[in-house]
């Protein structure tokens, strides 16, 4: 599903909101659908940020690890390394 509320399932998951991103995603928006002005993935942004529950919300619900932002062409582990997100790297590499 790419409408409804898809800007916010995206802004929950850079504020590391895991309660709204769970809201989301279990109303049936699409955890792999990229922001169209920010060519990224909830769980890019969530990654980007260190939210470690909302990535492995996102991971456990669907989201692809190996989705490259159309921004940089990063992985959600390519931009938690860049950002030094140590936890969140140390769970996207299991993947």
């Amino acid at each position: 599903m790419q409408g409804g509320d898809w800007k916010q399932l995206f802004k929950a998951a850079g504020e590391g909101d895991v309660e709204m991103v769970s809201f989301y995603i279990r109303s049936g928006l699409d955890p792999n659908y990229k922001h169209p002005e920010f060519l990224s993935t909830p769980l890019i942004e969530s990654a980007q940020n260190g939210h470690v529950e909302v990535v492995e919300f996102l991971l456990q619900n669907g989201a692809d690890p190996a989705i490259k932002s159309d921004f940089d062409g990063l992985t959600a582990l390519e931009t938690a390394r860049e950002f030094r997100r140590d936890k969140v790297i140390a769970i996207l590499e299991k993947c």
